[in-house]
């Protein structure tokens, strides 16, 4: 007496679960991706040749209507008045031992509101580094255009 096997074993693969799972991810990306923003403001850095890999975890902003906006790592900017800005520094500088203070100045602000700022981070005793966005170089240029 023979026993044969009723259900015949099938060769092919079922997709339907494979798209479920990439559809799921698709939602849980899209979802996630819209809480990620900018805390910072909007702010045209002048351009330049050299770039520091250096990025400080206190940063000073000032928008083009000369403004000027703190924030301690990736906390939204708050309003400062410019006469409080030289004890903040320092408080800053007593508080978190931190070596140097990132300045981003939108490139339309006067040269002696960022002088000012300037000097009360040194009367603070804390140095301030000037943000700007890099130029890029010639390969980079000659990538670009083809």
């Amino acid at each position: 007496m023979s026993l044969k096997r009723s259900n015949r074993m099938m060769a092919t693969f079922s997709m339907a679960s494979l798209t479920d799972v990439i559809f799921l991810l698709l939602i849980f990306f899209m979802v996630t991706s819209t809480f990620v923003f900018p805390t910072a403001l909007e702010v045209n850095l002048p351009k330049s040749s050299e770039q520091t890999a250096l990025k400080p975890a206190v940063k000073i902003y000032i928008d083009n209507q000369e403004q000027i906006y703190t924030a301690v790592g990736d906390a939204t900017p708050a309003l400062i008045d410019s006469d409080d800005l030289a004890s903040w520094l320092h408080l800053q500088a007593i508080q978190d031992e931190i070596s140097s203070i990132g300045l981003y100045a939108d490139e339309t602000v006067s040269y002696g509101r960022i002088i000012s700022v300037l000097n009360s981070g040194s009367e603070a005793g804390v140095k301030i580094v000037l943000a700007t966005n890099p130029v890029p170089t010639e390969s980079v240029k000659r990538f670009i255009d083809k």
